[in-house]
């Protein structure tokens, strides 16, 4: 693996380091840009090492960068337009589709644990071990209406997590509701 990542990845720094240069706006995220992308190889190399090293790369790269640039909320083809720096042969291979698994899944987790103790339970009941919302209730003890509530806050948190927010509880009056308010 090291000697792969020697004799292999590194050669590529300086290519991918323009091509960071070309496709991302901001300058002082470029390193660290590049030590994800390192990173994710690495990562993904222990599976099976690809045969197309370049490709692979730059594969990482753009997915990177247009990860970034969704969880930014400004999705701009001008970040990542110079795809013809990269070989147009090259197609997602399965170790990338799974980093990019990986990357959501740890992302989830990171947003479930940000949640409160009660609204994470159910969460956890609901989506991850399926029961019912009269199962999930009468195992917490609660109202059904408690249930679907904080399922609903607690999704709205993790989704905003996900897209790289706060992922905080936004609790609100009419609008969040979607009661109108009586004047």
């Amino acid at each position: 693996m090291e000697r792969w990542f020697c004799e292999e990845v590194l050669p590529l720094e300086a290519s991918l380091t323009r091509y960071l240069r070309r496709n991302w706006r901001t300058a002082e995220q470029i390193m660290d840009i590049r030590q994800d992308i390192y990173e994710a190889a690495l990562t993904g190399g222990r599976q099976e090492l690809p045969s197309h090293t370049a490709g692979y790369i730059f594969t990482i790269a753009r997915n990177i960068l247009v990860n970034r640039s969704k969880r930014e909320r400004i999705v701009q083809f001008e970040h990542y337009a110079d795809m013809e720096s990269v070989e147009q042969g090259v197609d997602l291979s399965a170790t990338d589709r799974h980093l990019d698994a990986r990357d959501a899944l740890r992302r989830a987790q990171e947003g479930i644990e940000r949640l409160p103790p009660r609204c994470r339970e159910v969460v956890r009941l609901r989506k991850i071990e399926g029961l019912s919302t009269r199962e999930a209730a009468a195992r917490m003890g609660v109202g059904i209406d408690t249930i679907e509530r904080q399922l609903v806050l607690g999704i709205r948190a993790m989704a905003d997590a996900m897209l790289g927010g706060a992922g905080k509880i936004r609790r609100g009056g009419a609008a969040s509701t979607g009661k109108a308010r009586r004047q």
